[in-house]
Order: C-alpha cells, then structure tokens, then sequence
C-alpha cells in the first residue's frame, strides 16, 4: 500500500477546511515528455517549493514533481503554528551538540520564523500571519518546566518573547478549565498553511521554476547525471532534491530507515460566532504538553481547528471520534457544535524528533521528518538545500551533523515496532502518567 494513495483521490486535496478556503491556483501541467534541469526536486510541500524557488531566483533550471497537488501532503493540512525553535529544546541541543552548536541552532530556528514572514510580504502572500502561540500544561510541574525554560531562554538566548501564565491566566485565555498554567509565545504565530504552500508554488514559478503535478516518481537512477522517472516522463539533471517528507515511500531505503510515516487529524466547527471569544480570548494558536499533542486555533471566520489523534497504518480511522474526544475533554462546552470539516494527513518523524538533513550522494540532498515542527523548519530546509546544492553550506552541514538514529527493526518489522511504541506513549497520556 502506497500512502500517496491510501486515504485520497488522485491529484485532489482533501475535504478539509484548507482546502475549502484555499486560494485560486490553475492546475500545473503533468510531465510528459523527457526533460533536462539543473536540480529536479521530489515534492511540492514546503522544502521542495522553497527550494525551488531559492534555486530558480538564482537563475538555475528547476523541475519539482509533485504526485498529486502543490501542498497536497502536510503542508497544506497542518496546524498552521510557526513555531519557536527546534523541535528539541535547548537543553536537549546542548547536552547533544554543545553549546556553541545550540546557540546556531536556535538562531537557525529564529531565521525559519523570519523567513515565513519575509516570504509572506515579499510576495504578497494572502496569508495573514496570527501572532502567538500558546502552550498549555497539564500538570504542576510542567508549569513549572515552562516557566524556567521560558527565563533560560531569556537569559542564555536573548529571547524574552515567552510570557509565563499561571492556572488563572491559562485559563481567561483559552476558555478551558483542564489546564495548570503554560506561557505565551509572542514571537511564534499561526498561518492558512495551504495558501502558504500556493503562495510559495507562484512564487517559484513566476522565478522560472518549472512545476509538475499528478507526476508521480516511480524511479530515481542515481549518477553523475541522475534520472527521475515518471508514469510519463522523464528528468535528466545534475542535482536531486528528495522533499516528499512521509510520502517517500521506497524511493531511497537510507532515508526510511531513519524517518517514519505517522498521521495525524483535525476537525473544524461550524463558525462559532460570539462564542469564539470565549473559547480564545486572543487570535492566539495553542498547543499542549499531551505526548500526542491537542493543537487548535480560530480560523478567520471564527471556527475552532482542533487537531489531535494519530495513528500509524496506512488507512485513516473514524477522524470525527479520534478528535472528537480530545477535543470535548479540552472544551465539554463544545459537545452539540456542530462540525464541518474533518480531515487527515501524513507528516514524518524520526527517532528523536529532528530533522533529518543528509548527503545521500554528492548530488543528491535530503530534508525531512520535521515531526509536527514543519512549518517554518521544513520552508528554511528548502532554502538550505538550495545553497548546498549550489555550494558548501555552513548551515545545512550543521543540520546534517544531529544525530539520526535508525528506528528499530528492519524491513516489515520496523512498522509494528513503531506502532507499539506510540501506542505505548498514547496509554500513558490516557492514564496521566
């Protein structure tokens, strides 16, 4: 079973509330007929567009294959949260990297943020960008973890965006009585993560890149002069880009070992009208400490998007039920609103949760398994792969110097490996412990 196709039509996107809101964008043509480029890029997401465009901006020949639609994978069915940092925290980045590695990483993560809002302006993207993202603990002693690392990133980092909340704060802003307290992250923010993918898909190709949808790749023949292979096309090229993140399926075995498919849901209400103030008290994202994380925000007509649930096969379970439930446990207020929308998508994790930059050859480049932390790691990743296909680059090199261990197993055991282990994490966040 092939996830591109599992849980989706061919070259459409899903029923979702992205979708549904998205901006106009005229289909681009499927491949077919052999080609020549100076980079093809696997996938039309967020590294691959970004990547395209960086590279096309420079005045290189640019073929992206896209399978089904620009955005149709994770990136146009995400939350929508532009987060601060990795998806590791500091003092994770420096008790692994060292502290002067940390310090880059963060200030790497920092230009991520920059650049989705530089991006959103210089093409006049219309895509509003929301302002703060709030996390929302469970528990005393995760406010308490918040509440330190928000003044070690004060005192270390420079950083003095985060403002602590206690249990009556949390809880004035999101209208919910579940959580003890968390913080407020000023300079994270929120975005229509679809319209981002079509604002970055015109950019790219108003810089001369050329887009192919509905070009599914079935082969890739590495070499000096490697050849992407397509049901009807072909692409000769001096560099490869892979971008397909969690739909990469068996294009190359080194990438798979280390990242892994996972999906993920949301749903969205009927717009709530003046109740919507009282669900968020400001336009604010939230996430919480849960090891299957409960995300939501207030679209711009005032729905809840209330993300939630994975699963690790390859079908989509019952997305209204998996949600549902997290969803009531944070807002029992909610219970007969009714929902309009509900949806499913397939990101990629790794093993420890960061990225997985590598060299695959010296002309072929890899970015993925952004673990939930997509949306502005995954459109800097594409900007760094396009400079470390042009050069040397400080910066991809650093990323590609974290750790990456293989998930256990090999071939079809690492799945049900996988599964139990996740499904292991779920119980414990079910039992509280």
């Amino acid at each position: 079973m092939n996830l591109l196709h599992a849980n989706d039509d061919a070259g459409q996107y899903p029923k979702s509330y992205y979708a549904a809101t998205r901006s106009n964008l005229a289909p681009f043509p499927q491949l077919q007929e052999a080609i020549s480029a100076d980079v093809c890029i696997i996938g039309a997401g967020y590294t691959g567009l970004s990547a395209a465009l960086h590279l096309a901006q420079k005045g290189l020949r640019v073929a992206v294959l896209e399978a089904h639609r620009v955005g149709f994978g994770a990136s146009g069915r995400n939350g929508g949260q532009v987060g601060s940092g990795q998806r590791q925290d500091q003092d994770w980045l420096e008790n692994t990297m060292g502290l002067d590695a940390a310090h880059r990483l963060w200030d790497l993560a920092q230009d991520a943020k920059a650049l989705v809002r530089d991006l959103i302006r210089t093409h006049a993207m219309p895509v509003t960008f929301h302002p703060g993202v709030a996390h929302a603990c469970w528990s005393e002693a995760e406010v308490r973890h918040s509440h330190a690392y928000a003044a070690k990133l004060a005192k270390d980092y420079g950083y003095d965006q985060i403002e602590p909340l206690d249990r009556r704060a949390i809880r004035k802003l999101i209208g919910s009585q579940a959580y003890q307290g968390g913080d407020l992250d000023h300079g994270a923010g929120h975005i229509h993560p679809l319209n981002f993918a079509i604002g970055l898909a015109k950019a790219a190709k108003d810089a001369g890149a050329q887009i192919f949808e509905l070009s599914e790749v079935l082969a890739l023949d590495k070499g000096p002069q490697p050849l992407v292979t397509t049901a009807q096309g072909q692409v000769s090229c001096s560099h490869v880009i892979l971008a397909a993140n969690g739909y990469l399926g068996g294009l190359n075995r080194e990438v798979a070992a280390k990242v892994m498919p996972i999906n993920n849901f949301i749903i969205a209400t009927k717009p709530l009208g003046a109740q919507a103030a009282q669900i968020l008290s400001q336009p604010i994202a939230v996430a919480d400490t849960k090891f299957v994380v409960n995300y939501w925000r207030l679209s711009e007509d005032n729905r809840l998007l209330f993300g939630g649930g994975e699963s690790y096969g390859y079908r989509f379970p019952d997305i209204l039920k998996a949600v549902s439930k997290p969803m009531l446990a944070v807002y029992p207020q909610l219970r007969d609103t009714p929902i309009d929308y509900a949806w499913g998508g397939t990101l990629a994790i790794t093993l420890n949760r960061m990225p997985c930059f590598t060299r695959l050859a010296p002309n072929i480049l890899s970015a993925s398994g952004y673990s939930g932390h997509g949306v502005a790691i995954a459109t800097l990743a594409g900007k760094l792969l396009a400079e470390a296909s042009l050069a040397p680059s400080a910066s991809f090199d650093l990323m590609a110097s974290l750790p990456q261990p293989r998930f256990p197993g090999a071939g079809g055991l690492r799945w049900p490996l996988l599964v139990l282990a996740m499904t292991w994490f779920s119980l414990r966040d079910k039992l509280g412990l």
